[in-house]
């Protein structure tokens, strides 16, 4: 048997052809039937006539739908489809799964979407909404030409370890784990083995992985496993190196997205994708806490040398209104709300070489030109109170040689979320995971 994707059923008019998948919506009138079969790319209608068959006729009306399906058929031209003008008429069917009836919930019910939680506790079919198989051809595109950027840019692929011996950025949120005789963490982060990479020689490298983070945070934006992109550039002169090449790539990502998917992301998500313009603006944090001052937004006292979601939001809303911008970096970050390994500035040592990248109010990416000059490594590790023996195999990189460097981490499930204009990241992310959620 030789399938046919519904989507290039044109190519078939007048043959007899064998397409299968699930069954979205059955039609069941006294001598007509009317199938209408979905695929991946798209949707047809089949036609069967009950008194020519009317055992297959009693099959037909006994099935639920969402049913999977194998049908074959003659592919028929009938303007008054409005499924592409076109039907099949159905010879023979074989129900390869039965849907049982009722559904928890209809799918495809626009008007009756069920609360987020219920639909995470039947994913799957979930999954099976035009929308949600859009998102994930958008992400799979997004992820490929990501990596068509760093390749043309001479970069190299790795893939660290998600089991470690300690912990990559501090002793919070970690998810401890047994390893045989001894205890072991999953990987909060690839900072330390990227900054590895850049000791070995690399010089320019990137990773797709797994990150963990036993954060017990139940907010829209908040995840205790993601998807984790990783950047680590060697020879640079400041963290501007390192924002220069993110706003690039991203442009380029967005391009692309823009390019192939850009009137679908518009009819379903009503969303018009902008493909931001370069460079993208620039804001200290001692500029980005005066303009919230004068706002009138008050951070909570715990947020001090930081910004909470609020104050993200609304610096980003100022962003636009006074740049036209939808992404903006906050740069020079105070030492107090960075870690240890974040390069100083020279001439003001209370504050980093860093940056937070804000889009559409949210905040997707962290990245800093690193410290990598030991001594003043253990100097910094040592005021933040970290005992050098627990980080020493980190230390080590840096004996024999390592070049100035600084990199990015982003989130792929927010960027989804600012790309898509998603109200919450369980949308973004294939299986959630949260502080109350192992399953499915």
């Amino acid at each position: 048997m030789e399938r046919t994707l519904i989507g290039s059923l044109k190519e078939h008019l007048n043959e007899t052809v064998t397409v299968q998948g699930w069954l979205q919506t059955l039609r069941d009138q006294k001598n007509m039937q009317f199938l209408i079969l979905r695929d991946r790319t798209g949707l047809v209608q089949i036609a069967h006539y009950r008194p020519a068959n009317p055992e297959l006729g009693n099959l037909i009306s006994a099935l639920g739908t969402e049913s999977a399906l194998t049908i074959s058929g003659k592919v028929v031209e009938n303007p008054v489809v409005k499924l592409g003008g076109l039907e099949i008429q159905l010879e023979n069917l074989k129900v390869e799964s039965p849907a049982e009836a009722p559904l928890p919930f209809d799918p495809f019910d626009k008007d009756n979407i069920p609360a987020i939680d219920f639909r995470m506790d039947w994913r799957y079919l979930d999954l099976r909404r035009e929308q949600n198989l859009l998102l994930f051809k958008v992400q799979t595109l997004l992820e490929h030409a990501m990596r068509e950027y760093w390749l043309k840019q001479d970069f190299i692929e790795i893939h660290s370890p998600k089991i470690t011996g300690s912990p990559s950025e501090s002793g919070a949120e970690l998810f401890e784990v047994q390893y045989f005789e001894r205890k072991a963490y999953l990987a909060q982060s690839p900072q330390f083995y990227k900054q590895m990479a850049m000791s070995a020689g690399f010089e320019k490298v990137f990773e797709i992985g797994p990150v963990f983070r036993a954060d017990p945070s139940f907010t829209s934006r908040h995840m205790t496993e993601f998807t984790g992109l990783d950047v680590e550039i060697s020879w640079i002169d400041s963290h501007e190196d390192v924002m220069v090449f993110t706003e690039g790539w991203l442009q380029y990502a967005y391009q692309r997205v823009k390019d192939v998917y850009g009137a679908e992301i518009e009819r379903e998500f009503g969303v018009d994708i902008q493909v931001p313009a370069l460079p993208f603006p620039r804001m200290t944090m001692s500029k980005a806490y005066s303009i919230l001052k004068d706002m009138g937004y008050k951070l909570p006292p715990e947020r001090k040398g930081d910004l909470d979601p609020g104050g993200e939001r609304a610096i980003a809303d100022y962003a636009k209104k006074e740049y036209g911008s939808d992404f903006l970096f906050v740069i020079d970050w105070p030492i107090s709300v960075r870690p240890f390994y974040h390069m100083r500035h020279p001439d003001a040592p209370e504050l980093t070489r860093s940056f937070d990248l804000i889009a559409g109010g949210l905040e997707i990416a962290t990245g800093a030109q690193r410290e990598h000059r030991l001594e003043i490594l253990k100097a910094q590790a040592l005021e933040k109170g970290l005992g050098l023996e627990n980080i020493q195999y980190y230390l080590d990189f840096f004996r024999f040689g390592t070049p100035p460097h600084g990199g990015f981490g982003m989130g792929l499930s927010r960027l989804l979320m600012v790309l898509l204009n998603l109200p919450n990241i369980r949308e973004s992310v294939y299986l959630f995971r949260g502080p109350n959620r192992l399953q499915p």
